[in-house]
């Protein structure tokens, strides 16, 4: 190689001879020299995948092999043979007046944002954690957009699992979702935690197939929408796929597609114990952060799960003892009824409301929801107040019940939660079905608030920092329940600010090897909390840091996975 001004001397040959490999500090960086088939290389001498020291490593018909994870690397080039590793920096060599110099800032073969790229590619398709970890920092660190690796985690969770939206896809929108009341940080761990669970839910799963559009684009929104349901009805996914796409070549926008699919999803009660609805509402709030010209890719996905999922008026509890089911279908053969007869009145929340959606009698809870219809309210104004009424189920849910049953009280909140964003999305008439669905859930759930566990007693005299401290330390113990809600609902009566709250919360979520639910718990609890009332936010804010503390302290597998990452990309020693 011609010399260049870039090159620095480092060690005289003869002495690399003799020992066949040095470790030299170069510019700052630590480069390990070898000589090996009469060449010498020079190469990063940090391993890409853990930081071991490459200069201890062995040298083999032109492998360099660490000895820590026995990552192997084409030593010419640095190209790895393992995909979990990473390829590893090499750097020129000159060999002047018998001295080895070294270029230690070579140009890159990509961007340091393409890099990144590509690895988070590998890492969802081979399901690695760290090389995601790495990939998530990296593009951050980069100043690329947080946008840019969810878009590539939609797609990838979208193209590839034919179950279609998942768990996976869940987290991932909820954890973008509350980016803005993350540090920076924490923003990286709530990415990564979302994208290793994209790349856990496609992990050995078949990939998805595209079904064609029909040609007929031209057909009117309400045919298409009458077909769709057809097809959902009789378990015809494929049908159901192609009238989608038809409705999504045709330009209809988001209201028009989000009442396609939510209509569909409520044509049966509380479906696949509701995950079907909030999976529609995930999958819209994913395409409002990476841009609905990525339809097409993304809402095909929901047809599946639509048309396969199990109907809650086919079990034996909204049947028995009281038809609940039946119930139901009597007021909504008169639902455009009762909204015709309210369309030009202004409802105002009674002052009795909350304890009605509370209460053991569901004629009085569906009574009064249609009084409210008839009385000019709108499906949004309904939501809100039963999504209150379910997150007060979770506030109050009594820890002498089966630890499972904290997924009951969960599955009406998230449920809710998803009929209440929608609602802001779409007015359509049919998603006061799903009011209705989550209030009769709100109903089923009574029990496990028997007795309701009190919400904590005011107390302005509390400290903040006090109670931030005592709410950290019931997330590392278990059964802390109560003092979780506690500490949460004191430091918000002494004048704590909520977004601290909201951030503690957060990172006490992403430190523990969180299932599937605890994501949701946080995510609703804080979509439900903004824009309430403070007496309101508070009881969500409770619900929240309960349910949390129930779910803690995990192994924290992931966290420690995530520190690896950080302190690779700060380039300190992991292994000493």
């Amino acid at each position: 190689m011609a010399p260049s001004d870039g090159f620095v001397p480092t060690v005289e040959l003869a002495d690399l001879r003799t020992s066949g490999r040095e470790a030299v500090g170069v510019d700052g960086r630590a480069i390990a020299l070898f000589v090996h088939e009469g060449e010498v290389r020079a190469v990063d001498n940090a391993c890409p995948h853990m930081g071991f020291p490459l200069v201890e490593g062995s040298v083999d018909d032109g492998v360099l092999t660490c000895h820590w994870h026995h990552a192997r690397f084409e030593l010419s080039c640095g190209d790895t043979f393992d995909p979990w590793a990473d390829d590893v920096l090499t750097y020129p060599v000159d060999i002047r007046d018998g001295t080895v110099y070294v270029d230690p800032n070579p140009e890159p073969d990509d961007p340091p944002h393409v890099h990144w790229s590509n690895r988070l590619e590998d890492g969802l398709e081979q399901n690695l954690r760290l090389v995601v970890a790495k990939s998530v920092i990296g593009l951050l660190d980069t100043g690329v957009d947080a946008t840019d690796p969810m878009v590539t985690g939609i797609r990838f969770g979208c193209r590839y699992r034919r179950q279609g939206w998942g768990p996976g896809l869940t987290i991932l929108t909820a954890m973008a979702n509350v980016l803005p009341d993350l540090d920076p940080m924490d923003q990286k761990r709530a990415l990564y935690h979302g994208l290793v669970e994209v790349g856990s839910d496609v992990s050995n799963e078949p990939p998805q197939f595209e079904q064609d559009a029909l040609g007929a684009t031209d057909t009117d929104f309400e045919r298409l929408l009458s077909w769709f349901r057809e097809n959902v009805e009789v378990r015809d996914p494929s049908g159901a796929e192609r009238v989608l796409r038809t409705a999504i070549d045709a330009g209809y926008d988001d209201e028009h597609l989000a009442r396609l699919l939510a209509t569909a999803a409520t044509d049966h009660r509380y479906i696949q114990t509701g995950h079907v609805l909030d999976y529609v509402n995930k999958a819209c709030e994913a395409l409002d952060h990476v841009g609905w010209g990525y339809a097409d890719e993304v809402l095909p996905s929901l047809v599946r799960g639509l048309a396969t999922a199990d109907r809650a008026e086919e079990t034996a509890q909204w049947r028995r003892p009281i038809n609940l089911a039946e119930l139901l279908d009597n007021v909504f053969d008169e639902l455009d009824r009762f909204v015709e007869f309210g369309s030009e009145k202004t409802w105002s929340r009674p002052d009795d409301v909350l304890d009605t959606l509370l209460s053991d009698d569901p004629d009085a809870i569906v009574d009064a929801l249609v009084d409210a219809i008839r009385h000019g309210a709108t499906p949004e104004e309904l939501a809100d107040v039963v999504a209150l009424a379910a997150g007060m189920r979770v506030a109050q849910f009594t820890t002498s019940n089966e630890f499972n049953d904290w997924n009951t009280v969960h599955h009406t909140f998230t449920y809710a939660n998803a009929v209440h964003q929608l609602t802001r999305r779409t007015d359509a008439v049919e998603l006061y079905r799903g009011v209705f669905d989550a209030a009769i859930n709100v109903y089923l759930d009574r029990f496990l608030n028997t007795p309701p566990a009190p919400l904590p007693p005011e107390n302005p005299d509390a400290n903040p920092s006090v109670e931030l401290d005592t709410l950290e330390a019931a997330f590392d113990a278990e059964g802390r329940v109560n003092a979780a809600g506690k500490a949460a609902a004191h430091f918000l009566d002494a004048g704590g600010d909520p977004a601290t709250l909201r951030r503690e919360l957060g990172s006490a979520l992403l430190v523990e090897d969180a299932g599937f639910h605890t994501y949701q718990a946080l995510e609703a609890g804080f979509a439900q909390a903004a824009n309430r009332p403070p007496e309101e936010a508070r009881t969500l804010f409770v619900g929240v840091a309960r349910y949390l503390s129930a779910h803690s302290p995990t192994r924290r597998e992931r966290e420690q996975t995530f520190s690896i990452a950080a302190r690779l990309q700060r380039g300190e020693s992991v292994h000493e």
